[in-house]
């Protein structure tokens, strides 16, 4: 049996910088990037690597559990799935805002997937801002990098983190994924 690529998964509530930093470690544009929220609503996989490890990173929608529309529960099914083949979390959020409500809810939910979890503080553009942060170490998840995502400051420094915990898989080794789509007209049961 060949081995998998181990899987870090980005998660965190809309509009944190979720995409940017997919975008960024996998060093191409692959995952679409807007100022509003709900633009990334499935899974987008794409390898990567630092420092000798190869892994696959999983862009996924914000997650929001304050919200029960249809819409919000498939992106948050949809992340569950990501969740689930994860071997490492990076949970994201936005300095700017602060620790939100959602951000609460979404920790304490990760708490429950027991793996590794790295929480990434986005926004964090100005080095003076930083002591903002204070905050973030009360989710009590694991250890907090600051980053911009947008300009790269801190990425760096995540991506150390990553390649620690994750395991050295050869790529030519590791098995690859039959990927099928479902396509057809709205609503023709492709669900």
């Amino acid at each position: 049996m060949k081995a998998r690529l181990p899987v870090v998964v980005i998660v965190g509530r809309p509009n944190v910088g979720k995409s940017t930093l997919f975008n960024r470690v996998v060093g191409r544009r692959v995952a679409v990037v807007e100022d509003s929220p709900g633009i990334t609503r499935d899974r987008l996989y794409a390898e990567a690597q630092w420092g000798g490890k190869h892994f696959v990173v999983v862009d996924t929608g914000g997650i929001l559990f304050s919200e029960d529309d249809p819409l919000t529960e498939q992106i948050r099914v949809q992340a569950e799935v990501a969740l689930a083949e994860a071997d490492v979390v990076v949970f994201m959020a936005d300095l700017t805002a602060g620790v939100t409500p959602d951000d609460w809810d979404l920790a304490e939910h990760l708490r429950r997937v027991k793996k590794p979890i790295l929480v990434v503080v986005n926004k964090t553009d100005n080095p003076q801002r930083e002591q903002l942060m204070g905050e973030f170490f009360a989710l009590g998840l694991g250890d907090v990098f600051p980053i911009s995502s947008l300009h790269g400051r801190g990425v760096a420094e995540v991506l150390d983190a990553v390649a620690e915990r994750v395991p050295k898989v050869d790529p030519e080794a590791a098995e690859e994924d039959i990927r099928v789509a479902i396509v057809g007209r709205p609503n023709v049961g492709k669900s």
